[in-house]
């Protein structure tokens, strides 16, 4: 029996806690400093605020403050947080975790540097711990999964990368389920690179949702013209992107593009896309969203900013990128939407 902690009782890192506790692991959930209400919930009702299914029977729940006595002993630890709790994991839970426990991340985004390369989440965390001498084995997790289908069972297919394939295949083996079905690659920069980005792709096809509800009303059918013609310039785009950071394989690329399907029909970005869409500003949008942490503005403006800098060193071509430029216009310039699409034409002459 394997020990799994997960630090971050946000939705993905507590979904999680469904497949490894159906296989018969021990699973510890751990709330961050912001999670204190849900874990007081979970002690209560064994149930996540968000989910409407119970956590199978045997899962304990510890509040930060016990963040010590959960990884002892963990064969694996899950980090939960989200994009905007990067700094915090790195700085505060890596360190506690000892150096022969490895990590498996949900978090997914990209930092963008000064001269324009894109660095993946897992990047960043090992700079942080070689600055203090340590060495930790650090995971992560990609692919389309929406926290609330896997709680539900619905057929999912993710995969986990990192540097150590027999670390993979140990973590693969804990978490693998009937539901729960999990690719292995050693390409970290290729898998993380493929779902950061979809992040503001999606929310460039949510515009068109937004767009067409302006046009003809709050409840008229959805088109499926216009989304899936952004859907083919998000796909040539992050394409490009891909080869950008060496990393545009079959399987990265499958990876990428099906987590954009899945980002597009549910969650925030959706829900930020069509506002936007339907003529707010994106300060309204946030406003009307009523706090929601909104990850895919953050990945798209650093995305954007990196292509502006490899651009101007003559690396990049930025009217390559002509969807993620106009939806970076929208987030950082308060632009109208107003997309581009005779930009998304090509003429091939074969």
């Amino acid at each position: 029996m394997a020990i799994v902690t997960i630090i971050g009782a946000g939705m993905m890192g507590s979904a999680l806690a469904f497949p490894a506790r159906e296989n018969g692991h021990e699973v510890r959930l751990v709330g961050t400093h912001l999670d204190r209400e849900i874990i007081d919930a979970c002690r209560k009702e064994d149930k996540h605020p968000k989910f409407d299914r119970v956590f199978p029977a045997g899962i304990k729940y510890y509040q930060i403050e016990e963040v010590d006595e959960a990884i002892a002993g963990s064969t694996f630890i899950i980090g939960g947080v989200s994009s905007f709790g990067v700094d915090w994991f790195g700085d505060v839970i890596l360190p506690k975790i000892p150096s022969e426990i490895p990590v498996l991340s949900v978090t997914k985004g990209l930092v963008d540097t000064e001269d324009g390369k894109l660095l993946t989440y897992p990047d960043v965390w090992e700079a942080k711990m070689e600055k203090i001498g340590k060495k930790l084995s650090i995971n992560a997790i990609g692919g389309p999964c929406t926290s609330y289908e896997l709680v539900f069972h619905d057929q999912t297919e993710v995969a986990f990368c990192g540097r150590d394939m027999e670390i993979l295949k140990m973590m693969k083996e804990v978490m693998t389920t009937s539901y729960y079905h999990i690719s292995l690659s050693t390409d970290v920069t290729g898998i993380e690179s493929a779902v950061a980005l979809k992040n503001g792709y999606a929310l460039g096809i949510a515009l068109t949702i937004g767009l067409n509800q302006k046009e003809f009303g709050l409840d008229s059918q959805l088109h499926f013209n216009s989304q899936a013609a952004i859907f083919g310039q998000a796909v040539k785009e992050m394409y490009r992107l891909l080869a950008y950071q060496g990393a545009a394989t079959l399987e990265n690329m499958t990876v990428g593009y099906g987590d954009l399907y899945v980002t597009v029909y549910g969650g925030r970005t959706r829900l930020v896309g069509i506002l936007l869409g339907r003529g707010l500003n994106i300060d309204e949008a946030k406003e009307e969203l009523n706090g929601v942490t909104l990850e895919s503005l953050v990945v798209a403006e650093r995305v954007a900013r990196a292509i502006k800098v490899a651009a101007a060193n003559g690396v990049l071509d930025a009217k390559d990128f002509p969807l993620l430029m106009h939806v970076d216009e929208i987030i950082c310039q308060k632009k109208a939407v107003n997309l581009p699409w005779e930009d998304f034409t090509f003429v091939a002459d074969v």
